[in-house]
Parts: C-alpha cells; structure tokens; sequence
C-alpha cells in the first residue's frame, strides 16, 4: 500500500487519523490540526492530507469531490491537484498540505499545514495576483510574506518593479503604494498589511490593460559632466522630447553619478513648468526617489524614468487661465526669479527661524504681498528647506479652514496644493546635501509656484472654517486616550461629520495624548476605506509635515486637517476591507464557512 511522501516529522507533532481500512471506507476523514482542519484522503492507493478549508473562501474541502487525482470545491468550484496542493484556478490559491505517515495499519498525519518554500511560494502568488488583478490572492500573498520574515520593503520591491515593467509611465498606484510603504514604521501589524495589501492592489488596477514601457538605453559616453547632463535634461523636458529626456536620464544613472546630484537635475526641472500638471509632476518625482530609498539605489535605472513621460507631457501654470486672469501671475514671479540670486546674496551668512510666520504672510489675498514675504524671508536668511516647511503649513492651512459650503470637488483642489508642498519639501531635504542645489536659485522657483496655488486656493476659505476650540469648548469630549480614538472611528462611520471628527482630534491632541496610536488610527481610517488616490496622498502628507513641526500648535493643525479631510471623504463600501479581513482570517486558521448542526 503506498502512502504519500512523508518529510521528517517529530512524533509530537503527529495527529492520529485513524485505521487505514476505515479511512478507505470512508474516502476522506477531517481532523483537527495545530490551527486548522485537516482533510486527509485515501485516493487511488495512497493518503494525502490538505488544509480543509477551501484558500479561496474557506469552503470545507472534504465536501467536494475527488477525481482522476483532482481535488474540486463545489463552493466556486476551483480545482487542486490533491497531492501538491497547487491550484488549476488562479483565482483560489495553492492549498497547503500536510505530511503523512502510515505505520502499519495505522494514519498519522502532521499537525502543521505548509507550502515547501513560503516565501518562494508568496512571491510567485504576488506576482500571479497582480498579473491578473486578484484582490483577494494580493492580499494573502502580503500576509504570507510578512509572516514568513520577509522585510516589507522587499513586498515593496515587487510591487514596484511590477509596475514600472507592466505600465508605460509612472502610474497613480505606485505613488499608493510609495505613500503607505513611508508609514509602515508607524503602524500595528494589521494596519501594515492593509498598507500594503492597499498598495499593491492600486499598483495592479494601474497595469491592468496597459501597454509595457519601452526599455530606453544610456547613451554609450561616460565622461559627460553632470552639468551638462542636467541642461540636457531640462531642454529636452521643456521641448517635450521623452526620448532625449529618458536616454540623457539614464546615462547620469549609468555615469553614477550620486543621487543627490540626480534628484537636484529632476525635481529642477520639474518647476521649468510652474505647478506642472497640478502638481502631480513633483509629487511623482519625489515618490520615484521615495520608492528608491526603501527598496535600494540599484533600481533607479527602472523607476526614475517612468516619471519622465509625465513630466514632459505636463501643463504649467503659465499656460493656465487662472495664472493669467484676473490678474497675470505668471511677470510678477518671473520679475521675482530674476532678483532671487541677489536675495540670496543679502541672506548669506544670516540666521531666520520663523516659518510659522512666513507660512501666515503666503496666505495673503494680495499676490504682491506674499512675494515680498518670501523676499523678506530670503534676505533675512531663510534657508530652501524653511522656505518649503512654511508653504507646507499655509497648505495644510486651507484645508484646515476649508469651508464646507463649498463644492465637495474642491477638497480635492486644496488637497493638490498641499501634497505638491509637500513633495517639493521632501525634494529640497533631499538635495540639501548637493553644493550646486543650495548654491542655485532654480528649484526655489517651486516655493513660489506653490505659494501662487495657495493664493488661488484663498477662496476655500471664505468664510473660514473655525478650528475646534477656537469659538466653543471640548469639555463635553472623552478624556481616555483610547476611547478618543475609538470615537474617531465611529465618527467616519457617518456622513457630513467634518467638524466632529476634528473636535475629537484636537481633544486627543490638547491632552497631550501618545501621537503614535493616534497616527495608527488615522491610518486605519484610510486603509479601512475604498479610499480615492488623494485620500491616501493625504494622509501620508499630514504625517510627513506633523513630523516636521512635531507636538506644537502647527503640528496640531496639521493632523487636524487631515480629520477634516478624512470625514469629508468617509465611509465607503469597504468593500476592499472586507477582502482584506477574509484573507487574514484564513490566514489564522479560522473558519469563514459554518456548518449547520444535523
């Protein structure tokens, strides 16, 4: 009598099936394992044992059929091969088996359920998961990942590089998946896998359908300067030749030179345009970079030039009605841009450390104003990096104030204001180490171009929302930390809850409350949601610039922002959530199909 191939099992961790008559006599016998049932088969000569519940839904496998050594579950009817596991159906997974041991006439079977190679295995079923856009085999493949010891950035890798084979340009999915990477240092394990799981299935929607990119090559000279590489760029970027941008792209990276040289030659030009593209230009440019410090340098020739296509293509300001009309914007900044190098000059060697202030002045309703403030701030001493921490918060501060009598599409257009500050923030930190950045005037033209968007956004705040506190009381607010952020949640339950679900925010913050459970709970109310790219955007910006100002009023209001943007944007169907808790319940060995008592 043959008996399927057993690995070295400990006695300890065998279960008794029973006799081998009986379980002829019977077909199939389920047992209970370390952590799930056990299906264990008697089929043309030999035992074979799998994990009995269905890796599509749950379904119990020992009441489907058997045939020709074809194992079928009559729930979707997805097929297995009984002695691997492995799946006929994509669509359902490889179900996990288990070895067995047949000592006379006696059945063991192990206790433990498992693929050969986890993590062999979870990557295969990643990559099959997001080839074909299958929610559900995503979200387990991130589960299995995790649990056996995989690094997330490596998951982010995968997702990565997927995305910038199987899509022509760098797609919104991959800016997902970039955001909610950064905040997995701050949340709890469940939340960590929604952050992925969320992701990775936006990066997979993105290439579905999508033309591959066309590999583009370096040009065959090593000795060109990075002076002359960046000129090369930024005219090639301006007359919208992607080739040209591409391959001089390609040849700084082959070149080697160092990244902080590369960032200052693309996020330079990425303000040639003024705000290009609404800002989506230096969004995706700085999370190109983003993506690159998790998952290693040695990817940049695959990530850096997907976010050429776009840059090229870009509208700017300049050719916008609203920057030439009522008033033309576009002479006041290119007189200020022609006076920034002496401002400079004035500045050097000068100490200034009041962004709040600036960030005040920038939220002027005369465009002349806010320039003088910036003038002032760079004479003064101002550095790049303060310059953009003072336009992040007089973003955030629009939306803070957003006024919910307006349109509910325009949240969207305070929301592209702030993430571009943001993301020209991150840009300058990033090349602050680079000399001829701080020494050139060229990428601070961004700070201006975002303070111009700030000024046109002043509308949204007209009247101003009030921020909680400010007119009325909290007192009648919980006090526990814990039941804080359990209100929050309940709050997004529910529509038009703008304004409550910032009272419960500042309440938490004013009690001087630990930020980062508050930060996990933020989160879970994006992840938990069918949220739209923006509402991810925002919440991984909010986080990013709290970080910056840390526990102070500024911080306060930034978070507070981002609550009111959150509950102006909940609840969804949830429908994502749901795929997401049934892959980890089948994970944990639980049972999503109750049988009926006889």
């Amino acid at each position: 009598m043959a008996a399927a191939a057993a690995s070295e099992v400990s006695r300890s961790d065998l279960i008794h099936v029973g006799t081998l008559e009986d379980l002829k006599a019977k077909g199939c016998v389920v047992v209970s394992g370390e952590d799930r049932p056990i299906a264990v088969y008697y089929h043309e000569g030999e035992v074979h044992a799998v994990d009995n519940r269905c890796p599509h839904m749950g379904f119990p496998l020992h009441k489907g059929t058997v045939t020709d050594g074809i194992l079928t579950c009559h729930w979707h009817h997805a097929r297995f091969d009984l002695m691997s596991g492995c799946t006929f159906d994509l669509f359902a997974d490889d179900v996990p088996t288990c070895s067995v041991e047949v000592r006379g006439e006696e059945v063991w079977v192990s206790g433990h359920c498992r693929h050969a190679d986890e993590s062999k295995h979870w990557k295969q079923r990643l990559e099959e998961g997001m080839s074909q856009s299958i929610g559900l085999i995503i979200a387990k493949s991130v589960i299995g990942l995790l649990k056996a010891g995989v690094d997330y950035r490596e998951i982010v890798r995968e997702g990565a590089l997927f995305g910038a084979r199987y899509r022509d340009g760098w797609g919104v999915g991959t800016t997902i998946l970039g955001a909610m990477a950064n905040l997995v240092p701050y949340l709890p394990e469940e939340e960590t896998i929604l952050a992925l799981y969320q992701g990775l299935r936006r990066v997979s929607i993105d290439c579905a359908g999508q033309v591959p990119r066309r590999d583009r090559h370096p040009l065959e000279s090593d000795s060109l300067p990075a002076e002359t590489l960046e000129r090369w760029f930024r005219y090639w970027t301006l007359v919208r030749h992607r080739d040209g941008a591409e391959r001089t792209l390609l040849t700084a990276i082959h070149n080697g030179e160092a990244p902080t040289q590369i960032a200052d030659i693309m996020f330079t030009a990425a303000t040639d345009r003024y705000y290009a593209d609404i800002g989506h230009v230096m969004d995706f440019t700085n999370k190109a970079f983003e993506v690159l410090e998790l998952i290693g340098w040695d990817e940049a020739a695959e990530i850096l030039p997907t976010v050429v296509r776009q840059m090229v293509s870009a509208r700017g300001g300049e050719e916008i009605n609203s920057w030439r009309h009522p008033i033309d914007l576009v002479p006041l900044l290119e007189e200020a841009f022609k006076q920034l190098p002496l401002w400079f000059e004035e500045g050097e060697g000068k100490q200034w450390n009041n962004e709040a202030a600036l960030a005040k002045g920038i939220m002027a309703n005369d465009p002349t104003k806010i320039i003088e403030s910036l003038s002032e701030a760079l004479r003064g001493g101002a550095q790049p990096v303060q310059l953009s921490k003072a336009l992040c918060y007089a973003a955030a501060l629009r939306i803070a104030h957003f006024g919910t009598a307006n349109e509910f599409g325009d949240w969207i257009t305070a929301l592209h204001t702030f993430t571009y500050c943001n993301a020209l923030h991150q840009g300058m930190k990033r090349v602050a180490n680079n000399g001829s950045a701080m020494q050139s005037s060229d990428l601070v033209r961004g700070v201006f171009h975002g303070a111009v968007s700030v000024y046109l956004d002043r509308f949204l705040n007209v009247p101003p929302a009030h921020l909680p506190g400010e007119r009325d009381r909290l007192d009648e607010e919980p006090t526990d930390a814990e039941e804080l952020r359990l209100k929050f949640l309940e709050t997004l339950n529910s529509q038009q809850r703008v304004d409550a679900a910032a009272r419960v925010v500042t309440r938490y913050l004013s009690l001087n409350h630990p930020i980062e459970p508050l930060i996990g709970v933020l989160a879970r109310g994006v992840l938990r949601e069918d949220a739209d790219f923006h509402t991810y955007q925002m919440l991984e910006a909010s986080v990013q610039q709290y970080n910056e100002w840390g526990n102070s009023p500024e911080g306060r209001n930034i978070l507070i922002a981002l609550a009111r943007y959150m509950a102006a944007h909940s609840p969804t169907e949830r429908a994502q959530l749901q795929t997401a808790e049934i892959a980890l319940r089948l994970h944990r060995g639980e049972s999503l199909y109750e049988e009926e008592e006889e």
